[in-house]
């Protein structure tokens, strides 16, 4: 198969979609890999890596869209790409498709074959795609609502781990999911005083087991919520429905009954959000303010420590990617339930219910286009 890998174009979004050690595992398989010049750099990758490990490197990204069977993203397209795309071709990518209407139809029009990271799905519900950057991202929230927590950025001036003789900050994580279980490590880690809510017993159960007298649980209810908001200097908004728009759980006038100078960050936001008032934001404009509260919605959060997040992605896409390559897409999905879960659309039909819901569009299942 030919496998094209692009440079990433969506505002400081640094990682790759494909390290060298990938490209050798394609290339030894009899793949082509073919990677747009200077895609690894900002993660730390230089191009003569890739064509030591058998990549050949190309300036143009529109050659690599026309003779490219696959081609391997981190991010979902942007409208200068839709047009680039042809029938037939498969996209292995985040696409995030629920929060983003013209996107999914400029997709469906375009006949591609959509496959998304984050709907990847393992039994008892595992996102194995999705999971190590939300690990990242939840350990990035905390330190990102810790600074903005700062005066100087807008935030209330509370140190969350405290110091002797100071009350210690106080952290509402709404989700109990990957991404507020590694948010919880990071803040009992810096002595802030952490309550999480989920609408799992079973869930809460477990978190209360790891973390112990260091935590409060609570169940996810509407009243449980506001006193969250009213006694947190900072939210953190961990909320998952596998490729699904999330729920809104805190409102526009629930802001009033928070602290000014609160700092709430949404990493639901390139989901739609589980805060009324959040929108996505870029790394050199994080945050805005409305009621007073401080709004961080960076669509991206692992994209600002690249290396990282991108070594820990490809991890985990390229065994997905070497069977999409060596069977082809159709016999990978009947092989692996997990992959057939991964696939939003199929030739300019949407194959994924949650995304067809989002915008009342006609569903088909892959069970039948198989």
């Amino acid at each position: 198969m030919k496998i094209g890998c692009l440079k990433e174009i969506k505002k400081h979004e640094y990682r790759v979609g494909l390290i060298p050690s990938d490209v050798r595992s394609y290339v030894s398989r009899g793949h082509e890999v073919m990677i747009q010049k200077g895609a690894g750099e900002a993660a730390g990758f230089k191009d003569e890596e890739y064509v030591e490990a058998g990549a050949t490197t190309v300036e143009d990204r529109k050659v690599i869209f026309s003779n490219s069977e696959m081609i391997v993203k981190v991010k979902e397209p942007l409208p200068e790409e839709y047009g680039l795309f042809k029938e037939d071709q498969i996209l292995f990518t985040y696409l995030h498709l629920a929060a983003d209407r013209i996107l999914t139809e400029a997709l469906l029009k375009a006949g591609i074959k959509g496959v998304a990271y984050e709907t990847i799905e393992e039994k008892e519900g595992r996102l194995p795609c999705l999971q190590p950057m939300s690990e990242i991202a939840g350990r990035l929230a905390v330190q990102e609502g810790a600074k903005y927590l700062e005066k100087t950025f807008g935030g209330r001036g509370v140190l969350l781990g405290g110091v002797p003789g100071v009350e210690r900050g106080k952290v509402g994580i709404i989700g109990g999911g990957v991404v507020g279980t590694n948010a919880c490590k990071i803040a009992t880690g810096i002595g802030a005083e952490v309550t999480i809510l989920d609408i799992d017993a079973r869930r809460l159960a477990y978190l209360d087991d790891i973390f112990g007298s260091r935590i409060t649980a609570l169940y996810s209810t509407d009243a449980n919520v506001e006193k969250v908001l009213q006694e947190c200097d900072l939210i953190i908004g961990a909320v998952l429905l596998p490729g699904a728009k999330a729920p809104v759980l805190v409102k526009r006038d629930q802001l009033k009954i928070m602290k000014p100078g609160a700092v709430i960050v949404d990493v639901a936001v390139d989901q739609g959000g589980c805060v009324e008032t959040i929108k996505p934001t870029t790394h050199d404009n994080p945050v805005y303010v409305i009621d007073g509260v401080v709004h961080y919605g960076v669509a991206n959060m692992p994209g600002a420590v690249a290396l990282t997040s991108t070594k820990a992605l490809t991890s985990a896409t390229l065994p997905y990617g070497l069977m999409i390559a060596e069977l082809g897409l159709e016999e990978a999905c009947r092989r692996s339930e997990a992959l057939k879960k991964g696939m939003n659309l199929y030739k300019g039909k949407c194959v994924y219910e949650n995304v067809a819901k989002a915008f009342d569009m006609p569903f088909t299942s892959m069970d039948i286009l198989l």
